[in-house]
């Protein structure tokens, strides 16, 4: 299981150096599993023993919960006195985040599709 962890990290830090040298705007995980997937398919499928490691790591991926569970348990205080404050907070951010994606999608789209849901029936 040595050999095929190491060769996930090494795709993993691969990524981050290119990320970090070339293209700062694409995080490096991206770029590292970007270029996992280019091995695959040049390889012509995925190794087993990298197969059976992922399928460990798939089968235990409610681990990476328990540090944003525990961080509840701890704060449960400050959540309960400042709950209302937050969700406010959290459902007007998610509006506005969705209000401004719509309007620059609808820029766009005016600029570079001008002919998009025009009327066709005229």
């Amino acid at each position: 299981m040595l050999k095929p962890l190491t060769a996930l990290l090494a795709f993993q830090a691969f990524g981050e150096l290119v990320s970090v040298t070339l293209f700062p705007m694409i995080p490096g995980p991206v770029i590292g599993l970007l270029s996992l997937l280019l091995f695959f398919v040049l390889r012509g499928g995925v190794p087993d023993d990298i197969g059976q490691t992922s399928a460990v790591f798939t089968a235990n991926l409610g681990l990476l919960f328990v540090p944003a569970a525990v961080g509840v348990v701890v704060y449960w205080k400050v959540l309960a006195e400042q709950g209302l404050i937050l969700l406010a907070v959290l459902a007007g951010s998610v509006a506005l985040t969705l209000a401004g994606t719509a309007w620059v999608l609808d820029r766009l789209a005016q600029r570079f599709m001008p002919d998009f849901g025009a009327d066709t029936d005229a």
